[in-house]
């Protein structure tokens, strides 16, 4: 997972509250493998019509916006069913940024495990975030996960909080397995004690039981 650094970057705003995962993702892709470029499929009936057309007025295909890395969305963004692949599309997708008042829980959590940046910031501070980016079709906002704050188009900076793992998680770029080789010492200790309490539980070896 690529180390999460500052990004400033071209935002685009989602009005739209509850915008669910089948929405960012729709399931009929799901068989389709993560090489099969993830990105042609976010928000896809949005973008496209049946006919595999874009749609002109879907705010991801106007000009200023197409080289967006950051979205400014609605309250409970990426609700509904828990599938990862929202998060693969967004993040093959070039985002690393999504900021809302208030996100699906699941989603949530899944954003640390892949380079994505969830923000929480107050439902007001969003609506004017969201104010300037359509004000100003094409402007770039900074977000500093060190710092912990976000830079608006106009200059004012929004703080957020972030727990401190997940934090780290980020700016190291540890997915889950490279979270559990900076702790093998640490797991190799456990089971020492573990298996010396309990021997019995110890694994043999060759693939013998009882």
């Amino acid at each position: 997972m690529e180390p999460y650094k500052g990004l400033t970057a071209v935002a685009v705003p989602l009005d739209d509250a509850n915008i669910d995962t089948g929405r960012i993702f729709p399931s009929r892709f799901l068989r389709k493998p993560r090489s099969a470029g993830y990105h042609n499929f976010l928000f896809r009936d949005a973008r496209f019509d049946e006919a595999g057309s874009e749609r002109p007025e879907f705010i991801m295909n106007r000009a200023p916006y197409r080289p967006a890395r950051i979205v400014v969305a609605g309250a409970n963004f990426a609700c509904g069913s828990s599938r990862e692949p929202a998060v693969y599309a967004l993040v093959d997708a070039g985002f690393r940024c999504v900021i809302a008042p208030s996100f699906g829980e699941i989603f949530f959590s899944n954003c640390f495990r892949n380079g994505l940046l969830p923000v929480v910031l107050p439902a007001a501070d969003v609506l004017e975030l969201r104010r300037q980016l359509h004000e100003q079709p094409g402007a770039q906002m900074t977000v500093d996960l060190d710092a912990q704050h976000v830079s608006a188009p106009d200059g004012r900076e929004y703080r957020f909080e972030i727990d401190p793992t997940r934090k780290l998680r980020l700016a190291q770029g540890l997915d889950d397995a490279a979270l559990a080789l900076a702790y093998l010492d640490e797991i190799a200790q456990f089971e020492q004690r573990h298996f010396s309490t309990w021997p019995w539980a110890a694994p043999r070896g060759n693939g013998a039981h009882g």
